[in-house]
């Protein structure tokens, strides 16, 4: 089996960023690497996340959005990351079940048993080795997030920055907890500094980590 990396936080802490700098960083070093998202990752999930993430859709409910992020995800991760994994790959994916759970479960206040239910059902027997959770406080995450989305050419994902200040505390709150409860698996890192400053954190705690004979080409 590879191994499986997540990166997880709120809105514009730069996990985007980071990951393809690991990517390029492994792959220059001879491994195997995908690097995927969610929602998203392969064309039915990434017809589900437009609709996630299209502001014009702010009439959804909670329980529809949690559904159809369990949707997109039990195809991610039949089509990409469990092949990938059962190839000998390094996955790097940009959000995971713990998003979830943190945007559904403590953002929305939904229930959060059952999001762990559905998480199961979609992600089945697949959990991360590690997760990375770049930290940085709302409104740092907020400003670069409305940077990023207002000097882009692509389609404006700009649902959940349009949320109040006070739901993404939550969320980051959230991810924390989580953190707190699974220490073995997750890694808290400094999102707040600069891509460069960040990736030397990000580098070490994945080698810190990784396997010594990872998976390669």
């Amino acid at each position: 089996m590879g191994f499986f990396i997540t990166f997880e936080g709120i809105e514009g802490c730069g996990k985007s960023t980071q990951v393809r700098l690991v990517a390029e960083r492994l792959s220059r070093a001879g491994h195997g690497v995908v690097v995927t998202r969610e929602p998203g990752g392969c064309p039915i999930a990434d017809a589900i996340r437009a609709i996630l993430l299209d502001a014009r859709n702010s009439a959804m409910v909670p329980m529809a959005e949690l559904l159809l992020y369990a949707a997109a995800r039990a195809q991610h991760v039949a089509e990409v990351i469990e092949p990938a994994l059962a190839a000998g790959k390094i996955v790097l994916c940009d959000r995971f079940t713990d998003s979830t759970m943190a945007y559904q479960g403590f953002g929305r206040k939904l229930d959060r048993e059952l999001i762990a239910q559905l998480n199961s059902l979609a992600a089945g027997s697949i959990r991360p080795d590690l997760t990375l959770l770049l930290d940085c406080s709302v409104e740092t995450g907020l400003a670069r997030a409305m940077a990023r989305i207002n000097t882009s050419s692509a389609a404006r994902e700009e649902r959940f920055e349009q949320e109040s200040i006070l739901f993404h505390e939550r969320i980051r709150d959230g991810f924390l907890s989580l953190a707190a409860a699974e220490p073995g698996r997750f890694v808290v890192l400094d999102g707040s500094g600069g891509i460069e400053e960040t990736e030397a954190l990000v580098t070490e705690a994945i080698l810190a980590r990784l396997p010594a004979s990872p998976a390669r080409r």
